[in-house]
């Protein structure tokens, strides 16, 4: 347990810039607090520890905001930064030295049974309120963009944004940083290519407009 809350302090360290103590970190860091309840929870859940492992989570909601279901299987040095508004699903499986921010969703699409959420590979970064959703697997390396919608698998090393998600980068980057400044966007690249399609169209029109003018006017 002790190893398991220095790791998770070292985490936080190294993740979030803003941290500036030990005693800071474990009075104060929400998501701190919502990992190690769900790690004791966890214990309870494989040990088929009724009701009890539940009755943890939800008082780390409740003092968190952050709601973890005790099924959930996480991996080492995870972070979830912020925190507010971040749902975790029963069948999520995480990764090692993964990123949350505030509002994310590892949830379902429906009723269905089984594994109905997601599974994130290892060093996953998501952004401030994406969603991901259903049974898929997100690669290693990946990285998803604020806001985003994901319903479909993504492979390793690439980069999501847009509500579906799109792969709209498929190379390694260093570093677990999400540049949202820089990232690219499918539906802007949509509008502006449309716009300049619409141009090109109001071009030609003014061009066979004055060709039948000038036609009309060479009639007797």
């Amino acid at each position: 347990m002790f190893r398991a809350i220095r790791e998770q302090v070292d985490t936080i360290f190294r993740e979030d810039p803003a941290a500036r103590s030990v005693v800071e970190i474990i009075l104060c860091y929400p998501g701190f607090h919502a990992i190690l309840l769900h790690r004791l929870a966890h214990k309870l859940y494989e040990a088929r520890i009724p009701l009890v492992p539940r009755v943890i989570s939800q008082i780390s909601r409740f003092f968190t905001g952050i709601e973890i279901h005790p099924g959930a299987t996480i991996g080492r040095r995870f972070f979830i930064d912020h925190g507010a508004g971040v749902v975790i699903g029963e069948t999520t499986e995480i990764g090692d030295d993964c990123l949350l921010y505030q509002g994310v969703t590892l949830g379902g699409t429906g009723n269905e049974k089984g594994k109905r959420h997601p599974t994130l590979g290892n060093r996953v970064v998501v952004g401030t309120g994406a969603k991901v959703l259903g049974g898929i697997r997100i690669g290693d390396d990946v990285k998803i963009g604020a806001g985003s919608v994901v319903v479909h698998p993504v492979p390793d090393g690439s980069t999501v944004v847009g509500i579906p998600g799109r792969v709209v980068r498929t190379r390694r980057e260093a570093g677990g940083l999400l540049e949202h400044g820089n990232l690219p966007d499918p539906e802007g690249q949509q509008i502006e290519e449309l716009q300049r399609r619409v141009t090109e169209l109001e071009a030609q029109l003014r061009l066979i407009a004055e060709r039948l003018e000038l036609e009309a006017t060479r009639k007797p």
